[in-house]
């Protein structure tokens, strides 16, 4: 049995810790709390064992909450750590714990692959690169934006590599998620060097590709536009589409009028924690002119990388096959149930 440890229980940590408790070959040791708050109650209630630093013991119990041990405690435990913490915390926490201990980890999109606060030398996409990930101490999960930019190009290229002249992308980003408390402000900011660029072309190296990010006032998903310029005349909409067909994790949708349609639907239809899981073509807005198509997509900005670090666990421990891995995966995620109903819903 694989013996996982989530150190961190914020958006991510929850979303993880829900999915890992389903599947009956892992066992989840438990989840790092590092603030005494109303979480560590949550991760209380749901029957997760919560570390905390051993400085901060006392802190959490002399509010009565019932910890199970310090974090490196639970990380002497585990045969492979994702780290869910805050971003730019995997670097401490990596020197720290992971290297000392000699245990396998996987960081968050938030982390730096190149420099001197590197965590690791690969970023992963499972729709690209799964299966270098076989050998790997540390690995970084790209984050939901690159994953999603992943699930889209890697099947363009793919088909019409040798015709594709350059992508330009404009990736309209929420301001914070549902569960964030922080306010969210009238303004549109814009990213001076966003780091999406640089983290896509680290697994597709050849690609051209220009990125521009803009952080816009919502809480409901991001939007991405990317243009494809073709050498030549590019194929029609339906060839486009036709790629996407039977791509896992990718739904072809032409009703809704906005990421809010899709997101309240997943939280009115009760998908876990209101995710999808996946990204969402949007058919109607799909343009071809002269020699460049212009896809939009929405992208879910909590839910997507969930179920790419369960596709980790199973090639970084269990070197599982990919087919294997996606036939785990979607035992847990149920993605291609979801995408159906979208689907037939918009």
């Amino acid at each position: 049995m694989v013996r996982v440890f989530i150190n961190g229980y914020g958006n991510i940590g929850r979303r993880l810790a829900t999915a890992i408790s389903k599947d009956k070959s892992i066992e989840l040791i438990g989840v790092a709390k590092y603030s005494p708050d109303g979480e560590t109650q949550n991760a209380l209630d749901k029957g997760y064992n919560v570390f905390v630093p051993s400085e901060m013991n006392e802190g959490f119990q002399n509010k009565n909450f019932k910890i199970s041990g310090t974090v490196e405690d639970a990380i002497n435990q585990a045969d492979i750590i994702i780290d869910a913490s805050k971003e730019g915390k995997g670097f401490q926490n990596k020197n720290k714990y992971y290297s000392p201990l000699k245990k396998k980890a996987i960081f968050q999109g938030g982390e730096d692959r190149n420099g001197r606060f590197s965590v690791a030398d690969i970023i992963h996409n499972s729709r690209v690169n799964y299966n270098e990930t076989y050998e790997k101490e540390y690995v970084i999960q790209g984050s939901c934006n690159v994953t999603g930019m992943g699930r889209i190009i890697q099947p363009l290229l793919e088909n019409y590599g040798e015709s594709i002249k350059r992508y330009d992308v404009n990736l309209v980003r929420r301001w914070a998620d549902l569960e964030d408390a922080k306010e969210i402000k009238d303004t549109i900011e814009w990213d001076r060097q966003p780091h999406h660029q640089d983290d896509v072309k680290d697994f597709i190296p050849s690609i051209n590709l220009y990125v521009d990010s803009l952080k816009v006032p919502s809480r409901m998903m991001h939007l991405h536009q990317m243009a494809i310029r073709f050498k030549d005349k590019p194929p029609s909409k339906d060839k486009i589409l036709e790629i996407f067909d039977k791509e896992y994790g990718v739904a072809v949708i032409d009703k809704a009028k906005g990421t809010a349609d899709i997101r309240n639907k997943a939280i009115e239809l009760k998908f876990e924690h209101g995710d999808t899981g996946m990204i969402h073509i949007h058919k109607e807005i799909l343009k071809i002119q002269d020699d460049v198509v212009k896809i939009s997509y929405s992208d879910d900005q909590t839910g997507m990388v969930i179920p790419e670090n369960y596709m980790l666990i199973q090639s970084m421990v269990l070197k599982k096959s990919k087919s294997e891995a996606l036939k785990q995966t979607e035992k847990i995620f149920n993605i291609k149930k979801k995408r159906k109903i979208l689907e037939e819903e918009f």
